[in-house]
């Protein structure tokens, strides 16, 4: 018993994958060596992979694409299989695609295949001389190639035309490459290169032609506008490019560098291009581009500058020879104003003194950078400062040609002037925020002027090393602030860490930075696991809870408290070294069920663990792998062998039943029943109910609920739909063929004929009038049977076989002794003809492999009746349970002439002995 079940549990975790492949006008699957699947597709079809599983329990499935991002997909629709569909796939989605099942039990199952794209672009003619022979013409004696490309999956094959003779290698082709040497007047032509992939995928051939002339010259182009162009924001631009040369007529374009658009606004009309309402941002270069796929492509390029300016600041350079930074009488003094322009050879400065005009003399000198440096710079130099120079110094930046406003920088020199101290006040460089909260951080900056404060972020146990490596919150590596504020809303933990304010050397003294650090702590609630988590447990066993803590701050003084709904169960607080605290219950009772939550708190709140401890059995599992689930007995009715497997039946109470309900798909009202268990269920173990007077060929509704001294569980559900049966317990099988549905008889598509349903009411015998039955068995004109053709274009050796249902007999369960089924076989034959056909019976049996053995057969002329044949069948068990797995296979053969049919009516399988079998039955063939 216990080697049965084992081998029952190792066929329950076997999981078979196929993957099926259909898509509309896609191309064939072939197989490569190695094995490899390879399916190929047009470039802009539908890809449908089908990932066909079987497995208990129901395996989940995934897929996955190799090099590059890939779909990845839970298999949750269907039991059996799960589909990978990409509409319009196009040539970077080929690849490999794997499908993985898993169920828990043994090694997942992967398969996959190869998906290649085939595609054919358009081809492209391009024309080059030899090295050293590159001119304006193509003149004669010069070597001339020309060159095709088609980007392609497979790989392209050319062909080269010259009008329209194909051309060999003869006149030195080479794949892609035409090479024509010493260029003479008669290969001034028209050439085409067809480019192709030989039909593949239905893909059609392409082509490019080119018509070679002694005018056929490379392109070039000139610019009609200055370089570089200068004009001012809101104006229109126009550039304009034209082709100076160039045969065939080159085609221009306008670009960017590294690939950067152009502007929205722009439109581009041939060679011309306009940009309407320009902004500083439109400025930079501009190429032109010509092309006509002769030699290289020509480019000019030229530069949009927008006037305009930006960035005005000044500083403050105190006596560089005294070590006091302070600025004092008699001492020198210098003011540096700097502003960033466009073009900045147009920058102008002018320097005012209290609203005045102020010239450069020996004490007051005024100097400017190179107008060709950016930004441009000019500086004040103040000599022996006396008390007469305090004032307000005004730096005045415009553009000589204006299209700019101008930009004023206000300066104030006095006794009251005095380099910044920066400090961060009393409590303040130590902040505590918690998650959410909104926190400013604050510098004091004292000084006349005040500078503008720049923020950035320390790295972690760098100190006050280098910044910009962490990046401050907005993403930035440093932000300014002109009030020394800076204000960080809804902080996140990773906002932590230390910020450094320091004075910038702009807009303030060119003195050594002053700078200051804040240390910013957030606080956040613990972080725990699981979060939810549900316990299956029976009564009277042990078992433990575990909360887990992940992270939090502060990570110190950290409580826990655990309760089993609002009922209060333990309090305590975390040791140094310890991040999780577990709940022991020793024995489970009835008031043990419920919800166990377990709060890790600390100053900024709390994590919850929550457990749902239950008595409830987890939900059966169906087996859908059933081998002879459906059979049926009666015309109008037919059975269905249920089985499932128990999802982990021992994490509870025994389960005492189950609660059976079933449902007509499409009707309301429901059936319920109750199947008693009496032992206790082993995990994997397969379960099996019988379902009767199921009514034809209406599908069902299951559904399964285990039932446990604690309750109901989990409930599971499934449709049962009619299809082929088996029989599982064989008594009795007839079969007359009356019904169309032919008792589930199939016929074997690999032979070279069907057999055929008839009534000799609608027999034709115009061209066989002396073959096949009158009637059916039971005499009737209008009763059905099968019967084969033989006459043309059948020929001798053809074969037809008609395939009983598979039926499934358990020794197990047999009548007879010693667990032994035989059975009785009644066939009812009609041969009638001249010596040209056969019949032969075959008992097919089902295990590991699939076997044929001859067990009767008939031949020769039997006369205008129906003989009735009669034959022991003896099964043998091929399976591991003692099911006997097996089908009847008739045979029908064609001999030498035309003439003579073979008819089969009223087949009866029934258990037990035949009585007076007759013996085999063969004539040989006449020399006719």
């Amino acid at each position: 018993m216990l080697l049965l079940l084992l081998l029952l549990i190792i066929i329950i975790i076997i999981i078979i994958i196929i993957i099926r492949e259909d898509v509309g006008d896609a191309c064939n699957v072939e197989e490569e060596k190695y094995s490899e699947r390879v399916y190929t597709i047009r470039e802009g079809e539908t890809l449908e992979l089908q990932c066909l599983v079987t497995g208990h329990p129901r395996p989940q499935i995934r897929w996955t694409k190799t090099a590059g991002g890939a779909s990845d997909r839970q298999g949750d629709q269907a039991p059996h299989n799960d589909t990978l569909k990409i509409q319009t796939i196009n040539r970077h989605q080929g690849g490999r695609y794997y499908c993985k099942a898993e169920n828990g039990l043994g090694s997942p199952a992967i398969k996959s295949i190869r998906v290649d794209v085939y595609y054919l672009d358009d081809p492209v003619i391009t024309v080059h001389q030899s090295v050293g022979e590159s001119k304006e013409q193509f003149y004669f004696e010069r070597t001339v190639f020309l060159r095709c490309v088609a980007n392609s999956n497979p790989p392209v094959h050319y062909t080269w035309k010259r009008g329209r003779e194909v051309l060999n290698q003869d006149v030195g082709i080479d794949t892609k490459i035409l090479k024509l040497k010493n260029l003479r007047p008669q290969d001034y032509s028209d050439y085409t290169c067809v480019a192709s992939v030989r039909s593949v995928c239905a893909i059609d051939d392409k082509s490019a032609h080119f018509s070679l002339s002694n005018r056929t010259a490379p392109p070039s182009i000139k610019l009609l506008l200055d370089d570089p162009l200068v004009v001012n924001p809101g104006e229109t631009v126009s550039l304009v490019c034209v082709a100076s040369g160039g045969d065939p007529p080159p085609t221009l374009m306008w670009i960017r560098p590294e690939g950067e658009e152009l502007p929205k606004r722009s439109v581009v009309n041939r060679g011309t291009l306009t940009i309407p309402a320009v902004t500083v941002d439109d400025g930079g270069v501009y190429s032109c581009v010509a092309s006509n796929n002769v030699g290289n492509s020509a480019k000019k390029s030229t530069t949009v500058l927008v006037r305009g300016l930006r960035k005005g600041r000044f500083w403050i350079t105190p006596d560089p020879y005294h070590n006091d930074d302070n600025i004092q009488i008699g001492r020198e003094v210098k003011i540096s104003c700097q502003v960033e322009a466009t073009p900045p050879e147009e920058l102008a400065f002018g320097w005012l003194k209290n609203g005045r005009p102020l010239r450069s003399s020996e004490r007051m000198v005024i100097t400017h950078t190179d107008t060709d440096v950016t930004p441009g710079t000019t500086n004040l130099d103040i000599i022996d400062l006396k008390f007469t120079d305090f004032g307000t110094y005004t730096c005045v930046a415009s553009l000589r040609n204006g299209g700019s406003p101008e930009i004023s920088i206000d300066v104030n020199i006095s006794s009251t002037t005095v380099p910044p101290e920066l400090t961060v006040p009393r409590g303040r460089s130590h902040l505590v925020a918690q998650e959410g909260d909104t926190v400013d951080l604050q510098c004091l900056v004292s000084g006349k002027p005040k500078p503008i404060i720049l923020w950035s972020r320390v790295e972690e146990g760098g100190g006050a090393a280098a910044t910009g490596h962490t990046p401050m919150p907005d993403g930035s590596a440093q932000m300014e602030s002109y009030d020394g504020v800076l204000r960080i809303s809804n902080v996140t933990r990773d906002m932590g860490g230390t910020y450094r304010c320091q004075t910038s050397q702009y807009n303030g003294f060119n003195v050594k930075p002053r700078e200051a650090l804040i240390q910013l702590v957030v606080q956040f609630p613990p972080t725990v696991e699981p979060v939810y988590t549900e316990i299956r447990q029976a009564l009277g066993r042990a078992f433990s809870l575990t909360c887990r803590l992940l992270r939090a701050h502060p990570a110190r003084l950290l409580r826990y408290e655990w309760k089993l709904g609002s009922r209060l169960l333990t309090v305590g607080q975390f040791g140094e070294q310890k991040d999780d605290t577990n709940y022991h219950v020793r024995a489970l009772n009835r008031e043990g069920y419920g919800e166990y939550t377990c709060d890790i708190t600390n100053e900024a709140g709390a994590g919850r663990c929550t457990f749902l401890v239950t008595g409830k059995a987890y939900a059966p599992e169906f087996y859908y792998d059933t081998y002879g689930a459906l059979w049926q007995n009666r015309p109008r009715v037919y059975g269905f062998k249920l089985q499932w497997t128990q999802m982990e039946p021992n994490a509870v109470d025994r389960i005492v039943a189950y609660r059976l309900g079933i449902r007509q798909v499409g009707l309301t009202r429901w059936w319920e029943q109750e199947i008693t268990m009496d032992r206790t269920i082993q995990k994997g173990e397969l379960l099996t109910y019988n379902l009767t007077e199921l009514v034809k060929p209406e599908s069902y509704l299951v559904r399964l609920t285990p039932i446990t001294h604690y309750g109901e569980g989990d409930t599971t559900e499934r449709i049962i739909t009619y299809s082929a049966p088996v029989n599982p317990h064989l008594r009795e099988f007839q079969c007359g063929f009356e019904d169309e549905a032919l008792c589930l008889f199939s016929q074997d598509k690999t032979e070279e004929f069907d057999w055929t349903r008839h009534s000799a009411a609608t027999r034709d015998t115009k061209y066989t009038p002396n073959t096949g039955p009158s009637s059916d068995h039971a005499g009737s004109k209008q009763g059905f049977y099968m019967y084969i053709e033989t006459s043309r274009p059948r020929l001798e050796g053809d074969k037809a076989r008609l395939l009983s249902p598979t039926f499934n007999m358990n020794t197990k369960t047999s009548s007879l002794p010693g667990g032994v089924a035989p059975t009785y076989c009644n066939v009812c034959v009609h041969i009638f003809g001249d010596c040209n056909r056969s019949l032969n019976v075959f008992l097919r049996q089902k295990g590991s492999i699939v076997t044929d053995t001859s067990i009767w057969s008939l031949s020769g002329n039997q006369g205008n009746r129906w003989r009735q044949a009669k034959v022991n069948i003896h099964p043998t068990s091929v399976s591991a349970d003692s099911s006997v797995f097996h089908q009847m296979v008739l045979e029908g053969v064609r001999w030498v002439r035309h003439r003579g049919d073979i008819a089969i009516d009223d087949i009866a399988i029934e258990e037990g002995e035949c009585k007076d079998p007759p013996p085999r039955v063969s004539e040989p063939p006449e020399n006719t």
